[in-house]
C-alpha cells in the first residue's frame, strides 16, 4: 500500500466492549471515523475489528539461554504479529531491541528493562544478579532504559530450603520500589510462591507476574491496592513437567509447584471476583514459543473469566492500562480484523483474517 493509499475497514469496529461502529477510515497511518473526501487509493477490508492484541507479559530477545541475536529476535516479534499481538509488554529481557522502534512492521514494545534479581536465584543468563545493598540503585538503572516499568523477581528456589521463597528483605523492596516510582516508572515482579507477595504489595508495586501464589487471605490487599495481576497461565500449564524434573532434588519445591498449579484457575476466578485487574500476558521467550496471546485469551475464559472480559484484558482495558491509545480518532492504526464476533467467541482470536500495523496491511 502506497503512502497515499486510504484503507477502509468495514463490518464491525469493536472500538470498545460496547462501542461497535460500522467502519473506520485509515488515512495517514491513523484511525478516522470521517470518510475521506476526495480518496483516491483505497483498500477495504472486511471483517470485525479489533485494537491490536496486547501480550502483557512476553520477552523479545530472550531465549533459553538468555539473549539472542536480532535475527531470532525479529522472528520471535513476527510470531507475535502475525498472532495478531501489536502491543509487548516486554517483561524483562537482557536483549538491546530499541531498533524494533525503527520498524512500522513489527509490533510496539514497551520494555522493563532487564529482570534484576538475586545472586544465584534466578535463570542463568537472563538477569543482574545482585545482593539487597545494591536494589536501589540497579532499580534506577532499569528505570532510566525501560519504558516506564522495571521487573523484579520477587521469589524463586531456595536450595537451602528446597523450596520457593522470597528473594528480597521487606526495606530493600520498599526503597526499590520508591526509586522506580520517584523515576516514574512502575514496577512488577516474577512471583510463584505465597510468601513474597504481602511485603511487594504493602511496599507498593504495581503488578504481579503469575500471581500463583494469591490466596484468599491476600486477595483484599491486592483489591484494595489496585495491584493487577498477569497470570500467564499458558506457562503455568508447564508446572508438572517442572515438578518432575525437580522431583529427587527438590520434592517439596515439586509439591508446592504441584499445588500452585492444581488451583491455577480458582486463583485467578476468585481475583476476578474481586475486583483485581486481570491482564493477558503469555510469558513468550525462554522456553515458551512466541504467539500464544490467542491460547491464554482462551485459558482466562476456562478460568471462569467472562469472555468479553477476557478480550478487554488483551484489548481495550490492556491498552488503558499500559497508556496506549485502541481505536481511538487519531490513534495509529494497529488493528486485528476477524472472521466473527470474537465477543461471541473468543477463540477465533487464533486465526486472524487481517492484521494491519501502523496503518499498513502486513498479513
Amino acid at each position: 500500500m502506497s503512502d497515499h493509499a486510504v484503507l477502509h475497514v468495514k463490518g464491525r469496529v469493536l472500538a470498545g466492549p460496547d462501542d461497535v461502529r460500522d467502519e473506520l477510515w485509515v488515512v495517514g497511518g491513523r484511525v478516522t471515523y470521517d470518510r475521506p473526501a476526495g480518496a483516491g487509493d483505497v483498500r477495504a477490508v472486511e471483517g470485525w475489528a479489533l485494537p491490536g492484541l496486547v501480550d502483557a507479559h512476553c520477552h523479545v530477545g530472550l531465549g533459553a539461554h538468555g539473549p539472542v541475536d536480532a535475527d531470532t529476535a525479529e522472528k520471535q516479534a513476527l510470531t507475535d504479529r502475525e498472532a495478531g499481538a501489536l502491543l509487548i509488554r516486554d517483561a524483562g529481557s537482557p536483549s538491546d531491541t530499541r531498533w524494533v522502534d525503527d520498524r512500522d512492521d513489527l509490533p510496539k514494545i514497551i520494555r522493563a528493562g532487564r529482570h534484576i534479581a538475586r545472586t544465584r536465584r534466578y535463570i542463568r543468563g537472563y538477569a543482574h544478579e545482585i545482593e539487597p545493598a545494591d536494589l536501589v540503585a540497579y532499580v534506577g538503572q532499569e528505570a532510566r532504559r525501560g519504558d516506564g516499568w522495571v521487573k523484579l523477581v520477587g521469589d524463586w528456589i531456595d536450595r537451602g530450603v528446597g523450596d520457593l521463597a522470597p528473594c528480597w528483605p521487606r526495606e530493600a523492596v520498599e526503597a526499590g520500589i520508591a526509586e522506580a516510582h520517584r523515576l516514574g516508572a512502575r514496577v512488577t515482579a516474577h512471583c510463584f510462591a505465597e510468601s513474597s507477595l504481602r511485603d511487594l504489595v504493602e511496599s507498593g508495586i504495581d503488578c504481579i507476574e503469575h500471581a500463583t501464589g494469591l490466596t484468599p487471605d491476600l486477595i483484599p490487599l491486592f483489591a484494595e491496592r489496585g495491584v493487577a495481576i498477569v497470570p500467564t497461565l499458558v506457562n503455568i500449564a508447564t508446572f508438572p513437567d517442572l515438578a518432575a524434573g525437580g522431583e529427587k532434588r527438590y520434592p517439596h519445591w515439586s509439591a508446592h509447584m504441584r499445588r500452585l498449579h492444581e488451583r491455577r484457575y480458582d486463583t485467578v476466578r476468585d481475583a476476578y471476583d474481586a475486583g483485581i485487574p486481570v491482564y493477558v500476558g503469555t510469558d513468550a521467550g525462554g522456553s515458551l514459543p512466541h504467539g500464544l496471546v490467542a491460547a491464554e485469551v482462551a485459558e482466562l475464559v476456562t478460568a471462569g473469566i467472562p469472555p468479553v472480559e477476557a478480550l478487554a484484558a488483551t484489548s481495550w482495558a490492556a491498552r488503558a492500562w499500559l497508556g496506549r491509545p485502541g481505536l481511538e480518532e487519531g490513534a495509529p492504526a494497529d488493528l486485528v480484523v476477524y472472521e466473527s464476533d470474537p465477543r461471541a467467541d473468543v477463540r477465533v482470536l487464533a486465526a486472524p483474517r487481517r492484521v494491519v500495523l501502523n496503518g499498513l496491511v502486513v498479513q
